[in-house]
């Protein structure tokens, strides 16, 4: 799929965000998988925060619980924290991060750039790779 559809479901999921009462702030993400498919997702806040999950998230667990595995392209409206990064390694280590403010303004990004020596399943030894 083009950049810029991409960009354009992201920036839908956003304006799309249902439940955002504390911050107020919006965020949309679109991710698409290895096989073409296009999950989205916006963020849903918690009043304590902490258990709040970015939009990011929020798409990418749609995708898995679909049974995908495999990230190429995860289109965001904000940075991804470090939580979120951490989980497109998971399952994107070489995925393309494009953070995306409209259609005409976005930069991209690979993983490594974003979160450099990142913990990965290689790290626990043969038993779970």
């Amino acid at each position: 799929m083009e950049d810029r559809e991409l960009i354009q479901r992201a920036l839908r999921a956003k304006e799309e965000s249902t439940y955002t009462p504390y911050s107020g702030y919006k965020v949309g993400a679109a991710v698409e998988m290895d096989d073409g498919s296009v999950y989205t997702g916006g963020n849903i806040e918690i009043v304590s925060y902490s258990p709040t999950c970015c939009a990011e998230r929020t798409a990418i667990f749609k995708a898995v619980s679909e049974g995908h595995r495999k990230i190429k392209t995860v289109v965001a409206t904000s940075l991804p924290c470090g939580v979120c990064r951490q989980v497109i390694a998971e399952f994107g280590a070489d995925a393309r991060i494009i953070v995306a403010k409209s259609e005409d303004d976005y930069q991209v990004y690979t993983l490594d750039e974003l979160l450099p020596h990142h913990f990965a399943t290689e790290e626990l030894g043969d038993k779970y790779v």
